[in-house]
């Protein structure tokens, strides 16, 4: 029978809180990625994610089909917008960050455009939170450059409901009013629930809701890969 157990805030390399109050079997436990890998008495081992059992179902993309397919979104968002002028590149935290950075660098690199590249932090915006977020840290968004008459192409990892896009979408029009906004992501999963489509997709990847895409990227991760997990 698989067991979730949550971490203890401290000493969570040595101990795993089992309901109780008191410490558990000192055990053997790995940190990776998308949440613990943890050894459970029986020696099996199970990703927790959110407190989730989840288990590796395959890996979708190595580092070589990464760079790939940044490249090739890369090569997209110049043939669309018929060259790099007035565009400009906004990466949501946390993963979609590295992955603009990427997508700048290849650009660059083929064709010697310099494009404005940024983060922006969608907290204030979204409306999907949990209730344990009902009071996060917010702040307004805030980007580096100006986006008022400009094409702002919002990167992220991946695009599941559609939500995170929009956020992410109010987050950059608080900024300014651009001429026009599309959308970038290294993974599309499917199940929208929001009339939103990516301009740009580096795969497309049909899910169930029992599943989830782990997208590991540097520097947040050592490797970079995209694997598919399922609870």
């Amino acid at each position: 029978m698989r067991i979730t157990i949550d971490i203890m805030k401290k000493n969570y390399g040595q101990f795993l809180k089992t309901g109780t109050e008191r410490p558990a079997k000192r055990l053997r436990m790995q940190i990776i990625p998308a949440g613990f890998l943890c050894a459970t008495p029986g020696g099996e081992a199970h990703l927790f994610f959110r407190g989730i059992a989840m288990t590796l179902k395959t890996c979708l993309m190595d580092e070589a089909a990464v760079r790939r397919a940044i490249v090739r979104i890369s090569h997209e968002i110049l043939e669309k917008n018929r060259g790099p002028g007035g565009l400009c590149l906004v990466g949501v935290q946390r993963r979609g960050t590295p992955i603009a950075q990427m997508i700048r660098d290849s650009i660059r690199q083929f064709d010697g455009a310099d494009i404005p590249c940024g983060s922006i932090d969608i907290s204030y915006y979204r409306d999907d939170l949990s209730p344990e977020h009902e009071s996060p840290l917010w702040k307004k968004a805030a980007l580096p450059f100006d986006v008022e008459g400009k094409t702002v192409v919002i990167v992220d990892d991946v695009i599941f409901t559609g939500r995170t896009a929009r956020a992410a979408m109010e987050a950059v029009i608080s900024c300014g009013r651009p001429r026009k906004i599309q959308l970038a992501v290294l993974v599309d999963r499917g199940h929208r629930e929001l009339p939103i489509r990516a301009d740009y997709v580096g795969k497309n990847v049909p899910t169930s809701r029992r599943e989830l895409i782990e997208v590991n990227i540097p520097p947040f991760e050592k490797d970079m890969r995209v694997c598919l997990m399922e609870m």
